[in-house]
């Protein structure tokens, strides 16, 4: 029931981009047309498709997508077009939760991660990483570790301290964590695929749990594969380092052109053959090492940008690379 309920939020939320929406998995894939136009939403591929309202055509169109999904390589263990088209729940779960793995968990990266990880182990190292050094907190799975709400709470808290107390969060009820996660998430863009009376049990769904937090990864600022990036962790200090380099660069800027503007030379020609030494020394030697600052400082702010995009930083007013 609960994974029933989960998958079909998260097939809504892609189908609204095509200004479709199913009410009941098991009935409203059985024609193939919702089931096209979620993978062509996946995909960014088009795919043909049958107009006709009989079975036969209804078959066809079931067809096309599982013949779409093999071509890209995926496993489908014993799914038959009948099976989707006569609406069996085991089965019908069954495809989506493919369709899930292979579209959403299958490009989790992780630095750290071993060649050889599934993509729900690499999904659970992500989970511990981030929510390593919370008090009390362990993830060892995705169904008990998560029931109180707290896990869901230090992951958003990682990433957006300002918008979690976790001194509260220890305090409070299941209930209570579970909804201020959840609507939390919503507003950094999670779309909500699971209902606290679901997950405030011993063992909630796997896979329901498994397609929120994998969610909840997509949404969030990540460092990609084999891309320069800023994990969670390290964003603070990133952040100040950046902002040191800005205040070191803009005070030395500031100082050298009180000096520029100083339009009283000396009449010594000793003095003034000195002075102009020493305007050769900084056009040749300051200035290309105050050049090299700034370009570190663009690269830092270019990874620091998602961050700032996302809203766990606020850039101070000045503080911009064109401002320096």
């Amino acid at each position: 029931r609960v994974q029933k309920k989960t998958f079909t939020k998260w097939v809504n939320k892609h189908l609204m981009k095509v200004r479709k929406h199913i009410n009941d998995l098991y009935e409203d894939l059985r024609d193939g047309h919702n089931l096209i136009s979620l993978l062509e939403v996946l995909s960014g591929v088009k795919l043909p498709r049958e107009k006709g309202r009989m079975r036969f055509h209804r078959l066809q169109n079931v067809q096309i997508a599982l013949d779409f999904l093999k071509q890209r390589q995926v496993k489908l263990v014993n799914i038959r077009n009948d099976d989707i088209t006569d609406g069996n729940p085991k089965l019908t779960l069954g495809l989506i939760w493919t369709i899930i793995l292979h579209f959403q968990i299958s490009d989790i990266y992780i630095s750290g991660e071993s060649g050889d990880m599934s993509a729900k182990e690499k999904l659970l190292l992500w989970s511990q990483k981030v929510t390593a050094g919370y008090v009390g907190l362990k993830c060892t799975n995705f169904s008990s570790c998560w029931s109180d709400g707290k896990m869901f709470n230090a992951v958003i808290h990682r990433y957006r301290p300002d918008l979690v107390d976790m001194e509260r969060v220890y305090i409070q009820s299941n209930r209570e964590n579970l909804e201020q996660a959840f609507e939390v998430a919503e507003r950094l863009g999670v779309t909500r695929l699971l209902d606290s009376e679901d997950v405030d049990v011993p063992s909630p769904d796997e896979k329901s749990v498994i397609t929120y937090v994998s969610s909840i990864y997509d949404a969030f600022p990540k460092v990609p594969e084999g891309g320069e990036g800023i994990s969670a962790t390290e964003v603070d200090t990133k952040w100040l380092e950046y902002q040191t380099c800005v205040e070191t660069l803009i005070s030395w800027i500031k100082q050298h052109t009180i000096q520029m503007s100083d339009k009283s030379f000396p009449q010594n020609p000793v003095k003034l053959k000195a002075l102009y030494n020493q305007y050769i020394h900084f056009k040749e030697t300051e200035i290309p090492t105050k050049q090299l600052e700034k370009r570190s400082i663009e690269e830092l702010y270019k990874l620091l940008e998602v961050w700032i995009e996302f809203g766990r930083l606020k850039l101070p007013q000045g503080y911009h690379p064109n401002n320096v």
